[in-house]
């Protein structure tokens, strides 16, 4: 029964963590924007966000890891959470490293005011969000797929 309910709350937490990524992919593409719209969108989502995904995301690693332990005498499965926990560390190191800094950056402009690099900064999140973001949903898959073997 613990193995279903882990599962269950993996499941739900991949699915909440590349969701949200996803939607800011689709529905955030920052390029056309202003240099005040981007900045005031960019703080706004960071104050939502900056503290709580990171937080959802080791929620999720230790979820996946500890379901990928439950399940080890089902080589597959085993193999494929770890692999889906990687990949999770992975969008977890690209966004303390790389999003977050660049996060704190844009926390200090002011919208009326912004320096002339914005575009290069605004251009390297994006990147790095796409990355995160693909390698979430990447976990995201392997997760669901591993709930569905049947061994």
């Amino acid at each position: 029964m613990i193995t279903v309910i882990i599962r269950f709350f993996d499941i739900l937490m991949a699915g909440l963590i590349a969701g949200t990524l996803f939607g800011i992919w689709i529905g955030f593409d920052p390029k056309s924007l202003s240099a005040p719209t981007y900045v005031e969108q960019q703080q706004s989502v960071i104050k939502a966000l900056n503290v709580l995904m990171p937080i959802l995301g080791l929620i999720t690693i230790l979820l996946t890891i500890t379901a990928a332990f439950l399940q080890s005498r089902h080589q597959a499965v085993f193999v494929t959470l770890l692999v889906a926990a990687g990949f999770l560390m992975i969008s977890g190191l690209v966004t303390r490293f790389g999003n977050q800094p660049i996060n704190s950056i844009v926390m200090t402009w002011d919208k009326m005011n912004v320096p002339a690099n914005w575009t290069e900064l605004r251009d390297k999140w994006w990147l790095l969000h796409k990355i995160r973001a693909l390698t979430a949903f990447i976990s995201f898959c392997l997760i669901i797929w591993s709930g569905m073997r049947k061994d």
